[in-house]
């Protein structure tokens, strides 16, 4: 029987797998020039992630270097808001990322060069970039970060290149004392890439990087000298000239260490640095403070014992954390950034471990520039005093420490935030006299039990009781003659007699001048006298020195009320 099925099979019916029910797919319109222009712009914001190329990101990696965006990204809390790209037809500012982001919670300006394209080069677009971004930081009250890794000016872009970092250069200047500038230098860092980060207030630099006003070959070519990238512009090099504050290990080092500079500063000159809540109470008595004078004063040198004077910073601040500024240049000053009940507070001290915390031309343009920046930005400074006085001697004539002395007394009589004095130790001549004195605009000075306040240190002796040194040294021959013959008569010969009493009584000529110069110290170089005129405040025990300082310090800051640098800009040399 058949029921024409299989005569329909054979006729050519095909079977389909696809659903019957399924709705037709409706043909759409191509593209219009909205969504076109949605794509264009969409491209545009990814091409500053794309410019660079995988190949051109490796070598980077390579290298031992991020890149930009991963710089950024380290830093950032969140997505930055990348600003003023300005892509042009012949990737005009390609070399060159500003954005706004935040870190730690505040808001900051921050720039990179994307070594990667052009090798970070600068044209006349970046250099209106960046002075845009530096505008847009003075206005708004946040502090500019800068990730430098640039070769200079861009050479295609002639003169524009030239421009664009005098633009810079212009912005940068003109927002300083405004907002405070951390800058980072990553990778090879010539001309003008050397002189835009050293106008801000602190440099990073991490080991294996270079920075110089010409490189090695250019030195090769000109002078014929062979030296090193690193022997010329290195770390080392620049930490001990101070044009470097930070060394640090690797570029995540150096990141690390921006947000930790960040904790300490404030965000412009209208405002007080970050006060962090603390659980160190401010009356914790300084006990090992005491510890440590008394086993230094008691050692065989006594009172000429050396010791480190960051030890005794650390015992002021909360939790023993402070961050000091460059730390490799002139060891025998510290500057330094710490908190004393939750306030930040800058620390200039001496540092007797070194060169007896002598100041010497290196230690006070150090500390010059220190409290130029705690100025500007309202940080208070406690000073801590124990010094012999300036380093005298032909190099340091020759070198000019006159002129470094008088900028550092400049810097001390500006100071117009809160400004403390601690009297440790030695306290002598003209050091004294312009180490933020009251005289000099002090706050508050106090003075521990081992201050010796002098106009002279120890060889004072001589003027003080010249008289009495010169009988005592008069009668030496005279009385080595008594002392001969009373030999003589006890039998021994006559050279022998003669050699023992010159003996004998150098011997008591050393006693008599050591008595006198314990007189002296007893008599003079003590605090008695600074305190009966009224040059130091009060006598602290070391145990109660961190209660007495927050204490005052809390009372000063409640009155300080904080803000941009009102008075006549004197001369600085």
């Amino acid at each position: 029987m058949n029921n024409g099925t299989e005569k329909g099979t054979r006729e050519g019916v095909t079977v389909s797998l696809e659903n019957p029910f399924t709705a037709a797919p409706v043909e759409t319109d191509p593209a219009g020039r909205y969504e076109a222009t949605l794509r264009r712009g969409a491209e545009l914001r990814e091409k500053p992630l794309m410019a660079a190329g995988s190949r051109n990101r490796l070598r980077q990696h390579l290298k031992g270097r991020m890149t930009v965006w991963e710089r950024i990204r380290y830093l950032a809390d969140d997505t930055p808001h990348v600003l003023y790209q300005n892509w042009g037809p012949n990737l005009d500012g390609a070399s060159l990322v500003t954005a706004i982001m935040s870190v730690n919670g505040r808001d900051v300006a921050v720039y990179g060069h994307d070594f990667t394209v052009r090798a970070g080069s600068m044209d006349a677009t970046n250099g209106k970039k960046l002075a845009r971004l530096f505008e847009l930081a003075a206005k708004r009250r946040i502090p500019v970060v800068g990730l430098n890794d640039s070769a200079g000016a861009y050479i295609p872009a002639g003169v524009g290149g030239l421009d664009g970092y005098a633009d810079a250069f212009t912005a940068l200047r003109k927002i300083s004392g405004i907002v405070p500038s951390i800058m980072c230098m990553f990778g090879f860092n010539a001309g003008g890439g050397s002189y835009l980060p050293r106008q801000g207030s602190f440099l990073i630099q991490p080991k294996e990087t270079f920075f110089g006003l010409t490189g090695p070959g250019v030195v090769k070519s000109v002078l014929g000298e062979d030296i090193t990238p690193d022997e010329l512009g290195g770390p080392m090099v620049h930490s001990q000239t101070g044009v470097t504050d930070f060394v640090v290990e690797d570029e995540v080092a150096a990141l690390r260490k921006v947000k930790e500079l960040l904790r300490y500063l404030p965000d412009s000159n209208q405002s007080l640095a970050p006060y962090r809540e603390t659980s160190d109470p401010i009356d914790r008595r300084t006990v090992d403070v005491d510890i440590l004078l008394k086993k230094a004063f008691n050692s065989p040198t006594g009172f000429n014992t050396p010791f480190d004077i960051s030890i005794m910073i650390q015992q002021l601040c909360d939790h023993g954390d402070f961050l000091e500024t460059q730390a490799d240049r002139a060891r025998n000053t510290v500057t330094a950034l710490g908190r004393m009940g939750g306030n930040v507070v800058g620390f200039v001290a001496n540092n007797s471990a070194v060169a007896s915390g002598q100041i010497d031309i290196d230690a006070a343009y150090k500390n010059a520039r220190f409290i130029r920046f705690c100025n500007l930005y309202n940080i208070p400074v406690i000073f801590l005093e124990d010094t012999t006085g300036f380093l005298p001697g032909r190099e340091q004539e020759h070198r000019g420490i006159v002129q470094a002395g008088r900028a550092m007394l400049d810097a001390i009589v500006d100071l117009r935030t809160p400004r403390f004095l601690v009297l440790v130790r030695n306290a002598f001549g003209g050091a004294y006299a312009s180490y933020n004195n009251y005289a000099t605009g002090a706050d508050f000075v106090v003075a521990l039990p081992t201050t010796r306040v002098a106009v002279m240190g120890p060889a004072g002796v001589e003027y003080v009781y010249k008289d009495e040194l010169k009988k005592i040294r008069a009668n030496r021959d005279a009385r080595i003659q008594t002392e001969s013959e009373a030999r003589v008569a006890q039998g021994l010969s006559v050279t022998e007699a003669s050699k023992e009493a010159a003996l004998a009584v150098d011997a008591l000529i050393k006693a008599e001048e050591a008595s006198l110069a314990q007189r002296y110290e007893q008599e003079i170089m003590n605090p008695d006298e600074a305190l009966s005129l009224g040059s130091i405040s009060e006598i602290v025990m070391p145990a109660d020195l961190r209660h007495v300082l927050a204490r005052q310090m809390a009372f000063c800051l409640r009155h300080y009320q904080p803000g941009p640098m009102q008075s006549v800009q004197r001369e600085f040399h």
